[in-house]
């Protein structure tokens, strides 16, 4: 999770988050030297001689200045669009949970294990432990597999809410009436946070996701009892 001075993104927890993470580099990158080359020219412009102050028209540079940017644009849209498709793959998923959006909870379905069904509420900041974390820790958490393809479909039953994690690159939108799905893979061990990202009402950044992540037989013995 995020902690305090932290500067750049989380560690990933899944391949599509290290994705998101590579193609964020890559599009700085490009940021970065677009600024450092206009920088300099404006820099530039305060030593001009003035040497071409009569020029009216300049069609190499003009065919230049168009085309350049028009390349770069490339470099950027091509790993954009493969990320989009990548996002929305679903693979053979091997659990599949259903995560409802109320105010100002969560509830989930396991509908492949006989309809296991809980709500999870954010802990009041005086029910606390001592190791806990103010406005995420949550009653019930999400148990999930890692190395495991997890397909989660979300709703809710109210106004929009979104479910976001984002160590795993996750963010879908709930909405009443209508059911959305995406996928992700947990590549190792561990507690992962995420807050409800959606403008959905006064008390909508109180409405924290927790999602354990534990071998697979862990996960067996957590669903038998």
């Amino acid at each position: 999770m995020s902690t305090w001075a932290n500067l750049g993104l989380q560690d990933s927890a899944s391949p599509l988050m290290e994705q998101l993470i590579f193609f964020h580099d890559h599009a700085l990158l490009i940021l970065v030297m677009i600024t450092v080359l206009v920088g300099y020219l404006m820099f530039m412009l305060f030593f001009n001689n003035y040497v071409n102050r009569f020029l009216l028209h300049g069609q190499l540079i003009e065919m230049i200045w168009t085309i350049l940017p028009a390349i770069i644009l490339l470099f950027i849209a091509f790993p954009s669009l493969r990320l989009l498709y990548l996002l929305d793959e679903i693979n053979e998923p091997s659990v599949t949970l259903k995560s409802i959006g109320h105010q100002w909870y969560w509830s989930y379905e396991y509908s492949d294990f006989n309809n296991i069904e809980f709500d999870s509420y954010m802990i009041p900041t005086n029910e606390l432990s001592t190791d806990g974390f103010r406005l995420l820790d949550v009653e019930n958490r999400i148990v999930l597999p890692m190395n495991s393809q997890i397909r989660i479909l979300v709703t809710a039953a109210d106004v929009i809410h979104s479910w976001t994690i984002p160590a795993l690159g996750v963010k879908v939108d709930g909405t009443p009436g209508r059911l959305n799905q995406t996928n992700f893979f947990m590549n190792r061990p561990g507690l992962f946070y995420g807050q409800c990202s959606e403008i959905c009402g006064a008390n909508h950044s109180f409405m924290p996701i927790v999602i354990e992540s534990v071998p697979t037989n862990y996960f067996i013995k957590w669903i038998s009892n």
